[in-house]
């Protein structure tokens, strides 16, 4: 008899929803996710210890501010992760940025070229941003620039179509 994991993945892609490389070893998705509870999460785990070590004495050796660490980190998180999946590691936009479109963009990008930095190309990345107006068009920005999005925070059928044809 076929687990309901095994089942589910007949039937759709799986995709982690977990900053802990333990847990995509053991599962192999084809995708993974990164917010900042499941980064947080991860570096709690001793597997990633050295690796919070590693980035908080570069984020330490360049006077980077805390919010631009907790970039850093879900961005080194993210990068440890993207060669266990085949697919797409998502990486998520501050939420707090979700009502403006410029910064969406502009924090996206950093995301990116960060991951560049690191050696993963763009089409092992998805930005996820929401599905606010402002959001919409970030992603819109995004996609014309080459980089996949990911909207999430989605609520109705307007918001649905909005995505789709951005």
């Amino acid at each position: 008899m076929a687990t309901a994991l095994e089942q589910l993945e007949r039937m759709t892609v799986i995709v982690a929803d977990t900053g802990d490389p333990a847990e995509i070893k053991k599962h192999k998705p084809m995708d993974c996710t990164t917010n900042p509870s499941l980064v947080l999460a991860a570096l709690r785990s001793p597997s990633l210890t050295p690796l919070l070590d590693e980035e908080v004495a570069k984020a330490k050796t360049a006077g980077m501010e805390a919010s631009g660490l907790c970039d850093t980190l879900t961005v080194a998180v993210g990068a440890n992760l993207a060669p266990m999946v085949a697919g797409r590691v998502s990486t998520e936009v501050d939420a707090c940025l979700s009502f403006d479109s410029d910064a969406s963009y502009r924090q996206a990008m950093g995301i990116v070229e960060d991951y560049d930095r690191r050696g993963v190309p763009r089409e092992k990345i998805l930005i996820k941003l929401a599905s606010t107006w402002e959001g919409i068009r970030a992603a819109e920005r995004l996609e014309r620039d080459g980089i996949n999005c990911n909207l999430t925070l989605l609520f109705s059928i307007e918001q649905a179509k909005a995505c789709a044809d951005a």
